[in-house]
């Protein structure tokens, strides 16, 4: 992944003021964005993107495979940046190693949202995880442990800019979005600087920049990767609201 300047051709006549809010971007706006964008490298990308938050943005991430591109990239432009993390519980032991290598390896300014009830406490009231073929049942699951905590960081954090590590590759609901696309369920202008990224060229900046991945990774509230968890589904906002 080449982070040298690409010189993408960036729609100026979008003002800063009609991207405060997802809501106000017009269709053909964003088709500007993302095709003023698409060349441009992810470094880039996130320079634009915290230019136009006003110093509100923030890096979501739940230490994944691959997380650490993402982060590496957004502390280059800006430092603290916040990054927010849900910590339902059900991390396993080789995520949270990797959570704290990363926090103190790139000085992450790290947020950490946790669910209303212990992972404990929810397994003894409603029983084990959901498994893939329960839908409701992993609904219910990712508002409680996921959607609400996420919510609660969101409104307290309340950025413009929501800065994420999507990809096209990961699952038939990310591959409708682009780099830039409003979100719903938050309010916040989603900017997505790796999507059109390959495992390849992911590979190939961790080595480059000497970077840690992390591949024991489960979330419970998905069950399989191919599902959402509601965070950039439509369904997320009614289920968390419910």
């Amino acid at each position: 992944m080449s982070e040298k300047p690409s010189t993408p051709l960036y729609p100026n006549d979008v003002q800063k003021s009609n991207l405060s809010a997802s809501s106000r971007i017009s269709p053909s706006d964003l088709a500007r964005l993302n095709a003023g964008l698409r060349h441009a490298s992810p470094l880039e990308i996130i320079r634009w993107a915290v230019g136009q938050a006003c110093g509100r943005a923030i890096v979501s991430t739940n230490f994944r495979p691959y997380e650490a591109v993402v982060l590496h990239l957004a502390v280059q432009v800006q430092p603290d940046i916040p990054v927010l993390w849900v910590d339902h519980g059900y991390n396993r032991p080789a995520t949270y190693q990797h959570a704290e290598e990363l926090r103190n390896r790139l000085k992450l300014n790290l947020k950490a949202y946790l669910p209303r009830m212990t992972a404990a406490h929810r397994d003894a009231v409603h029983g084990p995880i959901p498994t893939v073929d329960d839908e409701e049942g992993l609904k219910r699951f990712s508002a409680l442990m996921k959607l609400e905590p996420f919510q609660r960081g969101m409104r307290e954090l309340a950025p413009t800019v929501w800065i994420t590590a999507l990809r096209q590759v990961q699952n038939p609901n990310r591959a409708g979005l682009d780099i830039v696309s409003p979100d719903q369920n938050f309010g916040a202008l989603k900017v997505s600087p790796l999507f059109y990224q390959t495992d390849a060229d992911l590979e190939a900046y961790l080595a480059q920049h000497r970077l840690p991945n992390e591949w024991d990774y489960f979330d419970p509230a998905k069950a399989d990767e191919k599902r959402e968890c509601g965070l950039h589904a439509a369904w997320g906002k009614p289920a968390v609201n419910a």
